[in-house]
């Protein structure tokens, strides 16, 4: 297949080129569905003269469907596209790139969706749609199926991504953590109701801020409540999390200048788990918080983290050389510029 692919690089470019928009066309319809074709247009950057040609030629071959709400994808279509992502990877050199990256970075798995989400945002809608693969696969052999998630706007992606499965009825869907004091559809607790209900599992939720007070942290701790819902979450066999930027993150808690100075002074550029990072790995700053701490992660089966953009490859290299996640779900944006820091 790879000596074909490069001929066809040499003698066809033209065919290449064709096979990759219509490639693209066919995987936002499945993200997006049902989407109009100006909204196409405009999220791919193409004229709508050239994509009325392009969605013309895929209805005629049976791969979607128009209607007055938009156009879907057939099951025909679904069944092209995940054939046409195995060859896609290839031609975008995304094993490659997968296989560089994990044995730089000493994980078990990487995967990488095309394109950039510093770009384009909806390529986290890929990451999450893979992540979602990857979560049903893992579960499927498991005899407990407990499932502890992060906030963050690239995890509800997962979330959003989640589609029904009767295979799932059994799992238990946890928050890593508690309120983060941002928008309510970014915290862990909405992301894992969300997560939940959509897979038709069962979740429980954890009513405690993320930042606290030693002696509110002390009270909290006592509580039975918050102790049952710690035990649960202590014994996820499967985290998803995110890889945020050390600054944003920060400033997203509402930290206050000292801490921010702080930060700044010993180049703090990573944050998981509320844990800050230099872009050696080392811990610069621990927030006090109620939920999965580092030493807890380490006990899970499967840790996977999930994060995106060229503008997050440090962030990702930092906290990688923590060795606690041993899956990194990116893009193909974060993926170069992380080989570029680690050439």
């Amino acid at each position: 297949m790879r000596v074909l692919l490069d001929i066809q690089k040499k003698l066809l470019p033209d065919l290449l080129d064709v096979l990759g928009s219509r490639f693209r066309i066919l995987r936002f319809i499945r993200l997006m569905q049902p989407i109009g074709r100006r909204s196409l247009a405009t999220s791919l950057g193409m004229s709508e003269r050239v994509l009325r040609s392009e969605v013309t030629f895929l209805k005629d071959q049976g791969l979607l469907d128009m209607a007055t709400a938009g156009m879907t994808l057939t099951e025909e279509g679904k069944n092209v596209l995940t054939q046409l992502e195995e060859i896609m990877s290839d031609i975008f050199d995304l094993k490659d790139l997968e296989e560089q990256i994990k044995k730089s970075l000493g994980l078990v798995e990487v995967i990488v969706v095309p394109g950039d989400s510093d770009e384009a945002p909806w390529v986290k809608k890929e990451m999450g749609r893979v992540t979602v693969q990857l979560m049903k696969r893992h579960l499927a052999d498991e005899a407990s199926k407990i499932v502890a998630l992060t906030g963050g706007t690239t995890i509800a992606a997962v979330a959003e991504m989640m589609t029904p499965d009767s295979e799932m009825k059994e799992t238990l869907f946890v928050p890593a953590r508690g309120g983060l004091g941002e928008q309510v559809e970014n915290q862990a607790n909405t992301i894992c109701a969300t997560m939940a209900t959509k897979a038709m599992g069962s979740y429980r939720l954890l009513h405690v801020p993320d930042q606290l007070s030693q002696d509110s942290y002390s009270s909290l701790m006592e509580e039975p409540k918050v102790k049952e819902i710690l035990n649960l979450i202590r014994s996820a066999n499967l985290v998803i999390h995110g890889i945020g930027e050390a600054k944003t993150m920060a400033e997203r808690r509402g930290s206050s200048e000292e801490i921010l100075q702080n930060l700044n002074e010993k180049q703090a550029v990573a944050e998981a788990f509320g844990y800050y990072f230099n872009k050696d790995g080392d811990i610069i700053h621990r927030v006090l918080t109620i939920g999965l701490q580092l030493e807890d992660v380490s006990n899970s089966k499967l840790v996977v983290a999930v994060a995106g953009g060229a503008s997050k490859a440090q962030a990702i290299s930092a906290y990688m050389k923590q060795g606690t996640s041993n899956v990194l779900i990116t893009d193909e944006g974060a993926a170069k510029a992380l080989l570029q820091l680690h050439s």
